[in-house]
């Protein structure tokens, strides 16, 4: 699928968003000319940053801590990363596992900033036959890759906002709920575009286990995973591995799919082996620079959707 193509796509969606939010801009406007100190909210990666800056409107700017086209499994913070979140009011995280030792680092760099965990109130799926399995105390984290889960991290933001600047409360709550709505329709749309896909192809190889929320809510079955962890830090053996080639080749599977800031090498050398196609490009933890293909959650969602059925419709 070429820019241009993607561009168009994201186009035509994207104004049925739009049109479910143009009813809240006058209230933004107004909230923001109350002349209130606007809160310092910093969000741990670029999503957060987004769907938080959607509850939060024009009221005050959400900034994203983890640099973009970076794997926040692994992200260490600079002592500049640390001030920034020293004087912050708010830190906006996933939470689950996600950010890692980088949790503890944040809620241990001082100032007063109160960590809002977006997942707080969502359960840990059970992995499917192929997932590898979880840790009595390991909670999947990639609620997001499922939009419909996602308006629980709205709800928790919005509350967070209201209890930390009650004068925009209702300002929060209006945000949160036309967004609500922006992602049932970005939840009806991935169906529409799964419903290409014939249900035999719908076989997802990952690098990392990190679709089972979005193979669950899609109807998708999850082969197996290159690394055999819900992060990025693990190293399969060479049994994992051969156990993942046999079952690509007894599944027939398609393609594997590997986000652009890891390392594509493994499922390149298992890909050559069994001949399938490696996608390398899916963005999921990320969004891209405004010109970019991806510079909101909804457009990252979108994209991703389409390079997966691209590959196996």
């Amino acid at each position: 699928m070429t820019r241009s193509s993607t561009s168009r796509i994201l186009l035509t969606f994207l104004v049925g968003g739009l049109l479910l939010t143009a009813g809240c801009g006058a209230e933004q406007t107004t909230a923001n000319a109350t002349g209130d100190t606007p809160l310092d909210v910093v969000a741990s990666v670029s999503f957060l940053a987004d769907i938080a800056q959607n509850v939060a409107g024009d009221r005050f700017e959400v900034r994203s801590l983890v640099p973009l086209d970076t794997d926040p499994h692994s992200f260490e913070p600079t002592p500049a990363d640390l001030r920034e979140v020293a004087t912050a009011d708010l830190v906006v995280v996933n939470g689950s596992g996600l950010e890692g030792p980088l949790l503890k680092t944040l809620e241990n760099a001082g100032g007063e900033a109160t960590i809002v965990d977006t997942s707080a109130g969502l359960q840990s799926r059970s992995p499917q036959t192929g997932e590898p399995p979880l840790e009595s105390s390991e909670t999947d984290p990639h609620f997001w890759l499922d939009p419909v889960l996602v308006k629980t991290y709205v709800a928790n933001i919005r509350d967070a906002f209201a209890k930390a600047d009650p004068d925009g409360a209702a300002l929060y709550d209006a945000n949160a709920a036309a967004y609500a709505k922006r992602l049932d329709v970005l939840d009806a749309w991935i169906k529409s575009q799964v419903a290409m896909v014939p249900a035999e192809n719908r076989l997802l190889v990952m690098n990392h286990a990190s679709h089972g929320y979005f193979a669950d809510r899609y109807g998708f079955s999850v082969v197996g995973t290159v690394i055999p962890s819900v992060g990025t830090g693990e190293t399969p053996t060479a049994k994992q591995l051969g156990d993942l080639t046999a079952a690509i080749r007894a599944s027939d599977a398609k393609a594997i799919f590997v986000e652009i800031e890891e390392n594509p090498k493994l499922a390149q050398q298992i890909a050559a082996e069994t001949g399938i196609t490696v996608v390398d490009d899916l963005l999921d933890h990320s969004l891209t620079e405004p010109d970019g293909v991806a510079p909101t959650y909804i457009d990252m969602m979108t994209f991703d959707t389409q390079r997966v059925v691209d590959a196996l419709k």
